[in-house]
Formats: C-alpha cells, sequence, structure tokens
C-alpha cells in the first residue's frame, strides 16, 4: 500500500496548510537529502503530524482514526502483543464482523502502512482478516498507556494472589508442626531437595514467570530480587534508573532464589558464595538471554537477572548517537585493515552495543571475523563467536590465543581486562588484524593510562590503538516535551562547565544554529511527565567522545603525557569530549540538560 508522493505533494498544496514558498523549499530539501516530502514538511515543523497523517489516509484511500480518548477493551488490545505494539506502532482497537460468509475483521491503527510483514504476523497470529487504518502518534502512545494500565494490574493481581497464597501455605505448615519440630526447621538450612521442591511450587513459578515477563514487558535492564529484614523488595531498571516493582513477604524470598537458580542451574544448597549462571527465554517471538548472579547478604541471598535480547537489530552509529565528526573518524577506523578501535566507558553504558553495529559494518563475505565474550549478548550471522568459560580455563586470553589460529580478519574481544589479554590483543594488531575490543575507563583520553598501567608498552599503543571511543547513555525525552530558553544567570552556570564560545563553533559546523545564533535565542527542552512515563523521558541514546591517535597524540604517549594533556590535544584537533556531546543532544531536543550533568560531570 504505496503512498503516491506526488499525488501527495499535490494534495499538500491545495491543502493550503503550507505555503508554496515552504513548500518548494521542502520540495529542494526532500530531494537533496532523499527523503520523502512529508517526512521534511514535518520535520522543519511546517505541517503537524495529524493534517499529515489525514493527508497520507486520504491518498491512500483508507480511513484516518483518531484514538488519543477511546478506551479500547483488552481482550481487543491483547491480540497484538505489546513489544509489537511498541517497535511497529501498531494496535488493534476494533473488530469488524464477517460479510457474507467473509472473515471476521479486525481493525488496526498503524503509523506506516507499507509495512506488510507485521500485518501478516498479526494475520497469523490473530486469525482475522487485518483492516489497516492509519492513525498519529498521539494516538498510539494512548493506546500504548492502555496496555501498561491493564498488563499492570494483571501484573499485581497476580504477585498479590500468589504470594498471598504462598503465605497462607507457610503458615498452615507452621501451624501444624509441632514446636521443637518448627523451631529446629526454621534454625537448620533447608536441603536441596527441599529447595528443589519449593522452586517447583506453582505459586513461586507464576511469581518469577511474572516479574520476567513483565520486565521484559517494560524494557528493563535488570530485575534486582532483594531481600530485607521484614520484605521482599523486586525492582527493575529501566532506562538505567532503578524503578521498584513490587514488594512481597519475606516468606516468598528463599522460593525465588530457588526458581532462578533452578533456571540458571546453580547450587541451590549453596548460600554462603557468589554464584554466576545463565539461561535463556522466548517471549512473543523473541530470543531473550538473562545473566544471573547471587550474593549472600545480610537477610539472605540478593539476585540479580540481567536481561539481553539476542535478536536485537537495525542498530545504525547514527541510531546511537554518533554524528559529524566522530562519526567520520569512527568509519575511517573500520576501513583500517590493522590497528585496535576501543569502546570505553563504565558497565551498562553500551560498550558492547557500539562493538556490534561496528561489527555488522565490517561483516561482508570477503572477511572472517571471530569475537570472544563473556557473554555472547547478540548473536550474528557470518561471525564466529566464542563464549569465555573461565571455570573450565576458557580465559579472554586463551580464546584470544586460540583464536589466532583460525585465520581471522577481524577480531572482537568481549572486555581486555588484565595485562595477558592486552598484550596479546596488541599483538594479534601488529600482526595483521583489526582488533575491536573495551576496556573500562571513565573517558577516551584515560584508555592510554589504563593500558599503560596493565604493562602495554607506550611505543606498542602508539603502533596498534587508532581510535578510542568514551561513552554513556542518556533517556531520550518524549515528544511532548516543552520548549524554553537560558536566562542569564543560567548561561553563565552553564559556562562554568562548557566552554561556550567552542561550543557555539562547533553547533555551526554541523548546522545546528544560524551562523549569529547567541545562547538566549538557543531553544533547550524540559521533561513533560505523563501517566504512561511518570519522569517524561522513553529509552536512551549514547552521548560519546571520540578519540584518534594522530602522530601528535603518538608523540605525547611516548614522552608520557598526562591524560588531562592529552585530551586537551584531542579537543585542539576537534574532538567533541562527552559534556559537550551532551549539550549539542539537549540543543537538538534529544535529551535535557539535567539529564547530562546526571550522566556525566566534570
Amino acid at each position: 500500500m504505496q503512498i503516491n508522493e506526488e499525488q501527495l505533494k499535490k494534495f499538500i498544496l491545495d491543502s493550503g496548510l503550507v505555503s508554496r514558498s515552504d513548500f518548494e523549499l521542502s520540495v529542494k530539501k526532500a530531494r537533496e537529502k532523499k527523503q520523502k516530502i512529508g517526512n521534511i514538511l514535518l520535520s522543519d515543523g511546517k505541517i503537524s503530524e495529524t493534517d499529515l497523517k489525514r493527508m497520507e489516509a486520504f491518498v491512500l484511500g483508507i480511513p484516518f482514526v483518531n484514538l488519543t480518548d477511546q478506551k479500547i477493551d483488552f481482550s481487543i488490545i491483547s491480540l497484538i502483543p505489546e513489544p509489537i505494539a511498541r517497535n511497529y506502532n501498531i494496535v488493534a482497537y476494533k473488530k469488524s464482523p464477517a460479510r457474507a460468509g467473509g472473515e471476521d475483521g479486525l481493525e488496526v491503527a498503524m503509523l506506516d502502512v507499507d509495512d506488510l510483514s507485521v500485518i501478516d504476523f498479526i494475520k497469523k497470529r490473530s486469525g482475522f482478516k487485518i483492516l489497516p487504518r492509519l492513525t498519529d502518534t498521539a494516538s498510539i502512545k494512548s493506546v500504548l498507556t492502555q496496555y501498561r494500565k491493564s498488563l499492570n494490574v494483571e501484573f499485581q493481581n497476580i504477585i498479590q494472589k500468589e504470594s498471598n497464597s504462598f503465605k497462607n501455605s507457610s503458615t498452615t505448615e507452621n501451624e501444624t508442626r509441632p514446636t521443637e519440630q518448627s523451631f529446629g526447621r526454621e534454625t537448620a538450612e533447608k536441603s536441596e531437595l527441599e529447595l528443589k521442591a519449593m522452586a517447583e511450587d506453582l505459586p513461586i513459578v507464576k511469581i518469577v514467570d511474572s516479574l520476567i515477563f513483565h520486565a521484559i514487558l517494560q524494557n528493563a535492564s535488570d530485575i534486582h530480587i532483594e531481600p530485607g529484614e521484614k520484605e521482599l523488595t523486586i525492582r527493575y531498571r529501566i532506562d538505567g534508573i532503578l524503578h521498584d516493582a513490587m514488594v512481597l513477604d519475606k516468606n516468598a524470598g528463599a522460593g525465588i532464589t530457588a526458581r532462578v537458580k533452578v533456571l540458571a542451574n546453580l547450587k541451590l544448597d549453596e548460600k554462603r558464595l557468589p554464584q554466576d549462571g545463565r539461561f535463556k527465554k522466548e517471549q512473543d517471538g523473541e530470543k531473550i538471554s538473562f545473566r544471573v548472579s547471587t550474593l549472600p547478604t545480610f537477610f539472605g541471598e540478593k539476585t540479580v537477572m540481567r536481561i539481553l535480547k539476542e535478536n536485537a537489530r537495525g542498530f545504525s552509529l547514527e541510531t546511537l548517537g554518533f554524528h559529524g565528526e566522530g562519526l567520520e573518524r569512527i568509519h575511517d577506523s573500520l576501513k583500517q585493515k590493522t590497528g585496535m578501535v576501543l569502546a570505553t566507558g563504565p558497565t551498562g553504558s553500551g560498550k558492547t552495543t557500539t562493538l556490534y553495529t561496528m561489527i555488522e559494518i565490517l561483516n561482508k563475505p570477503e572477511v572472517n571475523i571471530s569475537t570472544v565474550e563473556d557473554p555472547i549478548e547478540y548473536q550474528m550471522p557470518r561471525v564466529n563467536q566464542t563464549q569465555v568459560k573461565p571455570e573450565i580455563g576458557l580465559s579472554f586470553a586463551n580464546g584470544l590465543r586460540s583464536l589466532l589460529r583460525q585465520d581471522p580478519d577481524i577480531i572482537m574481544v568481549g572486555e581486555i581486562r588484565d595485562g595477558e589479554t592486552a598484550g596479546l590483543a596488541v599483538n594479534a594488531s601488529l600482526t595483521g588484524h583489526l582488533v575491536l575490543s573495551t576496556i573500562h575507563t571513565n573517558s577516551a583520553a584515560g584508555a592510554i593510562p589504563r593500558m599503560i598501567d596493565m604493562g602495554v608498552e607506550p611505543f606498542l599503543i602508539t603502533a596498534t590503538v587508532k581510535t578510542i571511543i568514551a561513552q554513556r547513555l542518556i533517556r531520550k525525552l518524549l515528544p511532548n516535551k516543552e520548549k524554553y530558553f537560558l536566562s542569564a544567570v543560567e548561561i553563565k552556570n552553564l559556562s562554568k562547565v562548557v566552554d561556550l564560545d567552542r561550543m557555539l563553533v562547533l553547533l555551526r559546523d554541523e548546522k545546528i544554529i544560524g551562523a549569529k545564533d547567541t545562547w538566549d535565542k538557543i531553544p533547550f527542552y524540559k521533561a513533560v511527565k505523563t501517566s504512561e512515563f511518570e519522569d517524561g523521558y522513553s529509552n536512551r541514546i549514547g552521548m560519546h567522545e571520540v578519540l584518534t591517535v594522530t602522530s601528535t597524540i603518538k608523540e605525547m604517549i611516548i614522552k608520557g603525557s598526562s591524560q588531562n594533556d592529552l585530551e586537551i590535544q584531542a579537543k585542539k584537533e576537534g574532538m567533541m569530549t562527552m559534556l559537550e556531546d551532551g549539550v549539542f543532544q539537549a540543543v537538538l531536543g534529544v535529551t535535557t540538560l539535567e539529564e547530562v550533568f546526571r550522566v556525566v560531570s566534570e
């Protein structure tokens, strides 16, 4: 169901919503950027999304629907799983009875009626004939909010019901036991068989399944199960911030921990030592891996599950937040046949996703790509991925040593965490391989002293390291953000942490602002809370600094220059620091200044 672009152009012009001069400029811009006219008019603010979608619907000859204030029955909404609805901007809102022996119809509202594969998927899943309708983003968001409310109620009911039944059953058990026996049971450690029986108890299984199911729906990256003195707290990390999901009776703690241990194949009766494990699950056609870590605490074992979506795809360097000079530098480094490209940052800053995105760019039939990782987060076709297993002696260093005998062109090492791995990675890049890896430092320049500290000679660093990327993740604003301008006091405060004159030059170079714009004329944005997103943010994007090891920086490394001196020189050579990139994203309206300073401070 393709939109006839020429017909749409005529209709937009005839509507009178856009002046002829603005329309002609937009047509020219669309031609230059090879984009659709509607997208250009929308991004330039010449037309509202609702008006554009109404005109597209008219050209296609299908109805436009507005669902912003409509209450939709949960039995109809749930015909499309929430992850599909959210990822593909498509929602079911009405059933239509069959006509003269035909199929029952399901009316679905969507932003892009060209997406035939998702329509086909929903037809097979629901068994209905799909009747596509065009809608706008506000309508989609309104229905997604209804999903969340319905699911949360369902979630609370399941958890409450099952935890109550668990509590009641444990109370009944205690009441039927003699006092001495009961005392002995409570003070003694439960045997492995008792723990296994507890893990297979139906209420416990339902609680753990519900916790996992809703964590995935809410796009959480981690589940924390934390025992306290009187209660068990369960928290989800969503967009980098922990949120309370549920508080349960303390009695449920041992059973939930045992259930997670069974899933992750851990020792049930080992409670004194930390344990690590993993398991896999499939939900709504999506393969998901869980990394499990247990740690003894004062009130019992704390369990953390890291959620990794294996078939996450469709990343590009641009969608990760790279732009301008930094983007060019990465593309240049990926054209090299030898050397090292490093991604740095703390745990959970998106380093691995950046590496996978670069691997996807490099993944061509003529090259052999091999990786050694812990864990394998995404599975990639035509890439030979090896999982580290320290318990049997397969470390990063041993894995990398073996990889070099496998005739690789490109090697990805999940993490350089010791001198042996660092030395092998350097030698691999010296002997004709392109090596991609991550290292834990706070800035791009900080990777140099970190490698020297691991025992790598400065002259080897200058011979191998081509590009260092440092990054953090910041939360993205929702579209209903509120525009404001900085006051004189706010500009003065901002100037204490960022060189504003340099920042203006960087913004002008990328044509984000006009040649004569000053800070009091540049709009920023505030988060606006919604019923679905309590803090006004959803999803995350990276802010980066990309340091190229130039001849000047090589000389400074050999001389033993400090990290600060290396960073000053890199800035002179055009590197945008992480904080500057954060301000850049705030000017674009992607995030807020408050979010930037929350994530990074200098």
